[in-house]
């Protein structure tokens, strides 16, 4: 497997140069500038296409990418308007601007929008499992680092900070990929900013592997990613790669009569033992809160906080930027963090909430169509739910830089042929005209 041209290329190297990449801390100055570059290199491309253009290298950009690109922008006007709204002056306008919107919002925009060009989804798959194999060597160098020799946090921050943008999180580099939280007890992060986020990326890396078509390298892809996933000691990364290959069976076989038949007799037992079946998605609800109990009143009481302040202060536009430092009970977390929606309705309000709202929902219904008859929509669709799932614990928008692969495949099911002919001849005598 090897590139083929310039995206080709640059994807293939990045991804494995991710850790080299990491050491350095500029994942989050690197990610940013290839999604802007492959940007302006596909609209080189665009603009230069002409009628004779081959029909494999013309490319249009498909609606669901437009839609994103118009949801980001409204959350940049929401972003301006709050800032005016609150005082924060013209030059914290502009360092908003470049630093919590062009680097992380536009990227769930630009890198679909890369999809759009020449990039092959297996070369992808590849350089997915060679980044599973290298996370699982360091995986076990970590672990022996921290049984051993006890150096459980060895760290420094890269001088990149200085570039600003974010919070130390985001530039600080552990060795050995391991931190230690507040419970005391010894999470693996590797390349990702927290332990949560690896969660997050061990799923999306695990659906991309799963479509290498070289047996040993898809094993090896899988063994790494479910590595992630496990070390990362995140329920939700646990619990989200079952539902999310569960629930793409299902929306992908439901019009099957026996898939059917099969859900109304699961209904019709359901609600016969609908009170023991309450009783117990009741208990597994208070034993997943209580598996780490801190974490889960941090994340409520920032909620809470959120909400209560959206609502009562900037219900519209919202608030501008996340406040920088949170309460000292809640381990000095900025309100706003933890949850993509309710930091959205605290930042952007109810105008940058609902431009979210649109755009995922577009995306839901496109790779649902699709998902039908095309495999690759039907990794999308998976990805999609992942980072769907994640929105509630995490700030998916901070996190792009580190999901980008996942998002240029969103972008390649994108513009797929829509398969709804053929799906609608499947079940009719009467061909598409």
């Amino acid at each position: 497997m090897k590139p083929q041209n310039l995206p080709e290329t640059l994807v293939w190297y990045y991804i494995l140069g991710t850790y080299g990449i990491y050491y350095l801390g500029a994942q989050y100055v690197f990610a940013p500038l290839l999604g802007w570059f492959l940007t302006y290199y596909l609209l080189i491309q665009w603009w230069n296409q002409t009628e004779k253009t081959t029909p494999e290298k013309k490319i249009t950009i498909s609606p669901a990418v437009w839609v994103w690109i118009i949801s980001i922008l409204i959350i940049e006007i929401a972003l301006i308007i709050g800032h005016l709204d609150f005082n924060l002056g013209t030059l914290q306008i502009a360092k908003s601007s470049f630093n919590w919107w062009l680097r992380t919002w536009t990227l769930l925009a630009l890198f679909p929008l890369v999809g759009n060009l020449n990039i092959r989804p297996e070369l992808i798959y590849r350089a997915a499992c060679v980044l599973c194999l290298q996370s699982l060597i360091l995986a076990g160098i970590g672990g022996l680092a921290i049984s051993i020799l006890n150096l459980d946090e060895l760290s420094y921050i890269s001088p990149l900070e200085a570039l600003g943008g974010g919070s130390e999180y985001y530039y600080k580099v552990n060795i050995f990929g391991s931190v230690s939280d507040y419970e005391n007890n010894t999470r693996l992060q590797l390349f990702a900013p927290w332990p949560p986020a690896l969660g997050l990326v061990g799923n999306m890396y695990f659906l991309l592997v799963n479509q290498e078509p070289e047996k040993k390298w898809r094993l090896i892809g899988m063994i790494g990613s479910i590595v992630m996933i496990v070390s990362s000691l995140s329920r939700l990364s646990i619990l989200s790669l079952p539902l999310s290959l569960g629930l793409v069976w299902f929306l992908t076989n439901f019009l099957n009569p026996w898939i059917q038949f099969t859900s109304g007799l699961v209904s019709f037992i359901g609600g016969i033992f609908a009170p023991n079946l309450l009783n117990l998605i009741e208990t597994f609800k208070e034993n997943f809160y209580k598996f780490r109990s801190g974490s889960s009143k941090v994340r409520a009481a920032l909620a809470r906080m959120a909400i209560e302040r959206w609502w009562k202060e900037a219900p519209i536009w919202g608030h501008g930027l996340n406040d920088p430092r949170g309460p000292a009970s809640l381990g000095y977390m900025p309100i706003g963090t933890h949850h993509t929606w309710f930091g959205l309705l605290f930042t952007h309000g109810l105008v940058g909430c609902m431009a979210l709202a649109i755009a995922m929902s577009w995306s839901f219904i496109d790779l649902l169509i699709k998902a039908q008859t095309n495999q690759i929509a039907k990794v999308g669709l998976s990805i999609f739910l992942v980072i769907f799932f994640f929105s509630f614990a995490e700030n998916i928008d901070s996190l792009a830089y580190i999901l980008w692969p996942g998002l240029v495949i969103l972008g390649i099911a994108y513009k797929e042929n829509l398969g709804v002919c053929k799906y609608a001849e499947s079940f009719s005598d009467h061909s598409c005209l």
